[in-house]
């Protein structure tokens, strides 16, 4: 964070960046696939410590064999671990997409709750993953904090918070209600994509001019353009 930069300039050029952001990412989506909140919180759930990648490919399986929340609550234990297994802590995920179809047939008649204080009393569920079902599922803005964005909001300068959540109060207290959701979308693509966290790609980053850390990675326009990762590799490694 710059430490002559007065709140309302660092509010001006964090809008700036998301300016820019918008025009580099006009496609910039949740790339997990669903087609209802339940898909989409049993995908974001199934994330953790691994790539939306795999889970996309799980997912349609997963969809298909447990398509309303009674049948996660009644689900085999043995029969869901083995579907999941390829994305890692299947047990610990298991539990949490048993203990979720419970909650929602005990306490939500069955359906996923559109609201973040009903969503994070949800096994399995905390803020982040309450606020990408809200953001994408029911359209609600919301701020997703995931490694990405907090990386990217320290490196821009925009807050020196490390708590997942001071970093979404921070950070949101910038922004319009309405970018919120859009704008975890351009952060977490930019993240994926240049603003690496070893090697951030800075001189081919089209934020250079308004980033405080602008030099942490490679300047070279040529070398850092090769840093850049492409869909098909964001795929693999994110």
């Amino acid at each position: 964070m710059r430490a002559d930069e007065s709140p309302v300039a660092r509010t001006r050029r964090a809008r700036r960046m998301n300016r820019i952001l918008a025009d580099t990412y006009p496609d910039a989506h949740c790339e997990l696939d669903f087609s209802t909140p339940l898909e989409l919180l049993v995908a974001t759930i199934l994330s953790a410590q691994t790539t939306d990648v795999r889970v996309n490919m799980v997912t349609p399986v997963v969809f298909a064999t447990y398509p309303t929340a009674a049948d996660y609550a009644a689900a085999d234990r043995e029969k869901l671990e083995k579907i999941i297994q390829s994305t890692g802590f299947f047990r610990a995920k298991t539990s949490s997409l048993i203990g979720l179809g419970q909650a929602l047939v005990e306490r939500f008649h069955g359906e996923v709750p559109p609201r973040l204080k009903d969503l994070v009393t949800l096994p399995g569920v905390g803020r982040k993953t309450a606020n990408v079902v809200l953001g994408n599922a029911f359209g609600i803005p919301g701020i997703t904090v995931d490694t990405h964005f907090g990386r990217l909001s320290r490196r821009f300068g925009w807050t020196t918070e490390t708590d997942p959540d001071k970093v979404e109060a921070a950070v949101g207290a910038m922004f319009p209600r309405k970018d919120w959701t859009m704008l975890s979308h351009r952060l977490i693509w930019h993240g994926r994509r240049v603003c690496h966290s070893r090697r951030p790609a800075c001189g081919a980053c089209p934020l250079a001019a308004l980033c405080p850390a602008y030099g942490e990675g490679e300047i070279d326009p040529v070398k850092a353009a090769k840093l850049v990762k492409t869909p098909a590799e964001v795929a693999v490694l994110t």
